[in-house]
């Protein structure tokens, strides 16, 4: 029998990749019986009404493909959303492309978009994601820091991230892992440097509706001028609680979202139809259904704050998403990772550590994050918990 060399086989371009901490840390808070702070989901349910819908849609045989870009009826209710909240006129035969997630809308525009050599600003911390979407396009990552405790870029830094070669800018807003909700001000240094280096920004915004303290979510797409070299990528996950569902869109100008939906369609063809069907009742849902999950995601936040405080933990508060990041240089452990598998084998709660959202991981070295969109009960039992790590 011959034996086969893996790593002969194996695609130079995943030799650098990781498996993804945050779905680690959800297999080690089942193995440990652990309260799962770790991964962005809801631990409560969906709405009742989105539940409904999609059972009435498999009931009613919408169980075959749809449109590869996505069922007239779904695109046409994302362009009165947009118009609704953000005053923004969609073409939706031309600029939208609906996608399994945002996960897929955002690799399969890197993918149309980006050539070998490129390269792309980040700023960090940033969602795993990007840096390997990076990767599998071919594009150089040039990093621009967000300091703490409020999460802020320098300017000056950012202007030197950018050269002949900068392709794209990929910004989340609100952002995860820090929740910062990027400013109008500091959205136009971006669009402006854009415009300089003729560049796109492509935006990841799954938690526009999750803003605390007064902020509002600015898309960039509504600057002036930003229009034609925006990419917006969104979802149902968040704002619906449906993470699982994987239904989400791609919005770009016609000759961009031509090749996103080129890559899109030999990806994975499309998205679940009646899911789909079931987004059109989603975003017609009542501006009180929105105001009112921002309000209860801060009673929430405030909450596991409380509970994380007193248990040693310095939080830096969020200003939106459903995330807390907390320096825990004062606990005593050796590093993120080691806290974190002390957290999750002998306190009882998954978090992740701070590294995985960094391109030098001893950049998180001191800090882990933790997801509060989880229920009243949930955040109760972590409180319990977390009274054994100050014993």
């Amino acid at each position: 029998m011959v034996t086969v060399s893996a790593q002969r086989f194996q695609s130079a371009r995943v030799t650098q990749f990781k498996e993804s901490v945050i779905r680690e840390m959800t297999r080690l808070a089942i193995q440990f019986g652990a309260v799962n702070l770790a991964q962005g989901f809801p631990d409560f349910p969906a709405p009742v009404e989105l539940k409904a819908a999609a059972q009435r849609a498999i009931a009613d045989d919408l169980n075959q493909y749809s449109i590869t870009w996505g069922a007239k009826p779904f695109r046409d209710v994302i362009t009165e959303y947009y118009r609704r909240f953000y005053n923004l006129s969609l073409d939706p035969e031309r600029e939208l492309t609906v996608c399994c997630g945002s996960t897929e809308g955002m690799i399969a525009t890197l993918l149309a978009l980006l050539n070998s050599g490129d390269e792309v600003v980040l700023f960090e911390p940033f969602y795993e994601n990007y840096w390997p979407d990076s990767q599998l396009s071919g594009a150089v990552c040039r990093y621009v820091p967000l300091r703490a405790p409020d999460w802020t870029f320098d300017p000056d830094q950012l202007r030197g991230a950018f050269n002949k070669k900068t392709r794209a800018v990929i910004l989340n807003t609100p952002n995860n892992p820090t929740g910062r909700v990027f400013s109008r001000a500091e959205l136009e240094i971006i669009a402006e440097l854009c415009e300089q280096f003729d560049c796109l920004l492509i935006t990841d915004e799954i938690y526009e509706h999750i803003t605390f303290d007064g902020k509002r979510h600015v898309p960039p797409i509504t600057l002036p001028g930003m229009r034609e070299r925006c990419v917006l990528v969104n979802s149902l996950s968040k704002t619906f609680s449906v993470t699982g569902w994987r239904v989400g869109w791609v919005i770009a100008p016609p000759e961009l979202t031509n090749s996103i939906r080129k890559v899109h369609d030999f990806l994975t063809v499309g998205a679940a139809t009646p899911l789909q069907a079931a987004g059109v009742t989603a975003l017609r849902l009542p501006d009180e259904y929105f105001r009112t999950l921002a309000e209860n995601y801060a009673g929430k936040r405030d909450r596991l704050m409380a509970v994380l405080e007193a248990a040693g933990f310095r939080c830096h508060k969020p200003g939106g998403a459903y995330y807390v990041m907390c320096d825990i240089s004062n606990l005593g452990f050796g590093s993120d990772v080691d806290c974190c598998d002390h957290l999750v084998k002998e306190i009882g709660i998954a978090a992740v550590p701070g590294s995985s959202f960094f391109s030098d991981e001893a950049d998180g070295a001191n800090l882990v994050r933790f997801c509060f969109a989880k229920r009243t009960e949930t955040l109760d039992l972590a409180g319990e918990r977390l009274a054994r790590l100050r014993a």
